[in-house]
């Protein structure tokens, strides 16, 4: 059977069953992101959906009357609240509500979150620091739920609206901060070693090594979670070493707590004895004491943006780019000093 071409009619649910040899009843499960079908059988309905550009024709219901889901991979922090502070900025304007959900650590939503979403249909999806499979956002995109990721994880297509921030020149900012400060052993406690905003930060670490005419020692790079614990973990272990850095930049405000702790247990002095630079400028940035010169990325301006740009795709409006990200700044405190 040969489905309509551009120009002609849209295909139906039985021309696209008739075409893969399977019932109706099986092309409405797999559009309905039902987890009942053969990975076969769905292979080859969604590969008939996605060549014939299948849309379902459903009437989008009107900003005001749905929520927003809010997906974290992980959001019991203090990074994540300042995301949710600058979606509720946008959010309660509009009087739309936002809805909760995390995926434990991991980066991707199963099946079955994504049955969920495609049951209650939101206005829209809000990604941060994880995003979906190309399978699953066919799934999205058929049923007419727009999304926008914060922050990516990973290298998205272009047609995935994202909103970020300039991670390489944030990671350069901060080096060549520790490297005007004289220092030449400096440590990086970056992020997981499969997130793009870690790969980022540490490609300017790098870079800001390479442009001083210095090497990297890869004794001195280390990979943690973004979190205290593992801030703490990596620091322990650098500054016990028979050649302890005389500074640090942590992958995140977080991560740089951890190093406080570390460098307080084992006598040292911030910055007499170790400078620290983080990531992120949160609100701890200034509460901890010396207060810690770090990396600011304008979280809540990413967050507000992503938030407007899903309400005007909810609403039907294209947005004028696809990709934005927003500047890096060093923020210098009290944590880093010269070289004694």
């Amino acid at each position: 059977m040969t489905l309509p071409t551009n120009g002609a009619a849209s295909p139906t649910i039985a021309t696209i069953a008739g075409e893969v040899g399977v019932s109706v009843t099986t092309v409405s499960k797999v559009l309905n992101g039902r987890a009942d079908v053969a990975p076969e059988t769905r292979a080859r309905v969604e590969a008939s959906l996605r060549r014939h550009q299948y849309r379902r024709r459903t009437r989008r219901q009107p900003v005001g009357t749905a929520q927003l889901d809010v997906v974290f991979h992980e959001y019991a922090s203090a990074w994540a609240m300042e995301i949710i502070r600058g979606i509720d900025a946008v959010t309660t304007p509009a009087d739309v509500q936002i809805g909760l959900s995390h995926l434990d650590g991991q980066h991707r939503p199963d099946q079955r979150w994504l049955d969920g979403v495609l049951a209650r249909r939101p206005l829209g999806v809000l990604f941060v620091l994880c995003t979906v499979t190309d399978a699953q956002r066919h799934q999205l995109e058929r049923q007419r739920i727009p999304f926008v990721v914060v922050d990516s994880d990973s290298a998205t297509s272009a047609a995935v609206p994202t909103v970020g921030a300039n991670n390489w020149n944030g990671g350069l900012l901060a080096t060549r901060h520790l490297i005007g400060l004289g220092h030449r052993r400096i440590a990086i406690i970056a992020g997981q070693r499969d997130v793009l905003c870690s790969q980022a930060r540490l490609a300017g670490f790098r870079s800001a090594h390479d442009e001083a005419g210095l090497p990297v020692d890869p004794e001195l790079v280390r990979h943690g979670n973004f979190f205290v614990g593992g801030g703490f973990e990596h620091a322990m272990e650098l500054l016990t070493g028979p050649r302890r850095p005389t500074a640090v930049f942590a992958g995140s405000d977080m991560q740089s707590v951890g190093v406080y702790r570390a460098a307080r247990r084992l006598g040292l002095r911030i910055p007499d004895d170790l400078s620290v630079i983080g990531y992120d400028n949160l609100p701890v940035a200034e509460w901890i004491g010396p207060a810690l010169t770090t990396v600011n990325q304008p979280l809540r301006d990413m967050a507000g943006t992503a938030t407007r740009m899903l309400l005007d795709l909810a609403r039907g409006v294209e947005p004028a780019t696809r990709r934005i990200d927003f500047v890096t700044e060093l923020v210098v405190r009290e944590s880093t000093a010269e070289v004694s």
